[in-house]
């Protein structure tokens, strides 16, 4: 006769009292995701005894006609999410003690919600409710091994499993081959700027940064006593010619090739040889930050300048916090094999190693597919996303935007006519309530263009019709306004 443990007073029952149209339940969530708050829903109110065994996995398939994974998948979020427990050898069984917040986890919402975010804020994402499912289960599964490896101190370019899913990732998608020993996990781009450029350079070493390019990098490289030489970016990438006019003895140069921010250009083939060739004879190292390379809306994405280069004098910094979530904080960057050991010196003497937690669910994220089917389909919501704010912004603003479409990315640029001054924009983005950043911001030396750089990932599209509708207005009427008090 087969024993429960002792707070079970009683076999599982042969159907649990499940509501599967109920309010409670999101009409177009997956089978397991609609069979999860169902069960939700029924430890909540009582209807099952904390302690009280659920029905085997292939009993509720039976019963509601879904499929076994599903129930699965169901009850390891639960385990997850703390409403169950799994006795092995016994089954499982409901949680001895429900969540102080399991009401409100129960209600029903869409994992993919609208963001808490201004219009048009950069570094938004959507995740895929399925995705969420696959991960909550993943970091469930990595829980209940927990292991001693958690309780040393490890190595301090993260651990070798998901260094390796990342390399084939690498190899598959950017065309870049490297051994999971040149891949170090860190905690986001600029935390590997920071250990990287320790490891290569002294205090006032001069850093080609692109013009305009990405501030926050600019700044990072700043405060970190290296001295930032702006070089111009035209139709083709960084000027690598004006860069060896401007600061011949640099020992390192910033850039974003692929998708170049915040303008969008592509650096082209003649450019990239030409940025190699400088490194090398220079002996010097480029910093590829490939920061939205996997959103690419036209065909495959570009080959990274990594992977032009065989990681010799290419270092290549990537990161999580758009494909998957920012709160994750992990990205990483691949080395070439002559700077492993100082950057790896470098990286344990500022902070000895990175977490060890959610390595092991993302290595599963990458190794199971869920995390390329994740990006294909949240690829189309930001094509969506692009493609209805570009239009309202060209249709709404009559033609006092030019808006080119990116072929890459999570944001676009609209510019003024380059003879309108930047301070029209401010005072547009202001009286529009718009996020995002002004165009101008982004310059060192260069003379700024007027216009924005307004993120559309990570925002529903009606917020983004409405808002871009509001910026095309502000934008005509401080135009209009200007133009009518010269005439006047």
């Amino acid at each position: 006769m087969r024993k429960f443990p002792t707070n079970s007073p009683s076999p599982a029952k042969a159907e649990l009292p499940l509501d599967l149209t109920g309010p409670h339940i999101t009409a177009r969530a997956s089978a397991a995701h609609r069979l999860y708050q169902a069960l939700c829903e029924t430890i909540v109110s009582g209807l099952v005894r904390p302690g009280e065994p659920l029905p085997p996995s292939r009993a509720l398939a039976q019963q509601t006609g879904l499929r076994r994974n599903a129930v699965v998948t169901a009850y390891e979020r639960l385990i997850a999410d703390g409403f169950a427990e799994a006795t092995v050898g016994s089954g499982t069984f409901v949680a001895a003690r429900i969540p102080a917040r399991a009401a409100e986890a129960n209600k029903p919402k869409a994992v993919v919600e609208a963001p808490q975010h201004g219009a048009f804020a950069l570094g938004c994402t959507h995740i895929d409710e399925r995705a969420v499912q696959r991960f909550r289960a993943f970091v469930g599964r990595r829980m209940r091994a927990f292991g001693s490896e958690h309780l040393h101190y490890g190595d301090p370019r993260g651990s070798r499993e998901l260094r390796a899913a990342i390399a084939d990732h690498l190899l598959s998608t950017r065309g870049l081959r490297c051994d999971p020993d040149q891949i170090m996990l860190t905690s986001g781009t600029l935390h590997a700027l920071r250990i990287v450029l320790s490891a290569i350079l002294r205090t006032g070493d001069q850093v080609w940064c692109e013009d305009p390019g990405y501030p926050i990098a600019r700044r990072t490289i700043g405060h970190c006593g290296y001295r930032t030489v702006p070089i111009p970016v035209d139709a083709h990438g960084l000027h690598v010619a004006k860069g060896r006019s401007a600061a011949p003895s640099a020992r390192a140069a910033y850039v974003t090739p692929s998708h170049q921010f915040p303008l969008g250009v592509q650096m082209s083939m003649p450019r990239r040889l030409e940025l190699l060739h400088w490194a090398k004879q220079a002996g010097a190292f480029v910093l590829e930050d490939d920061y939205d390379s996997e959103f690419r809306y036209d065909g495959a994405p570009l080959m990274s300048l990594a992977g032009i280069d065989h990681l010799q004098r290419v270092i290549y910094l990537g990161t999580f916090a758009k494909t998957l979530f920012p709160g994750l904080r992990i990205g990483y960057c691949a080395l070439p094999e002559r700077l492993i050991a100082d950057v790896t010196a470098a990286r344990a003497a500022l902070d000895r190693f990175p977490g060890t937690l959610m390595e092991g669910a993302v290595a599963d994220m990458l190794n199971s597919g869920a995390f390329a089917a994740n990006l294909k389909r949240v690829r189309k919501l930001y094509r969506e996303a692009r493609d209805a704010l570009a239009e309202t912004l060209e249709a709404k603003s009559d033609r006092t935007l030019s808006v080119p479409v990116p072929s890459q990315g999570l944001h676009l640029v609209a510019r003024f006519d380059p003879s309108v001054d930047p301070s029209r924009a401010a005072e547009a983005k202001r009286a529009a309530g718009a996020e995002g950043w002004l165009l101008a911001d982004t310059y060192s030396l260069a003379r700024p263009l007027p216009g924005f750089v307004l993120g559309f990932s990570g925002h529903t599209v009606p917020q983004l019709v409405a808002s871009a509708e509001r910026l095309a207005r502000e934008s005509r009427a401080i135009l209009c306004a200007r133009s009518s008090a010269r005439q006047a």
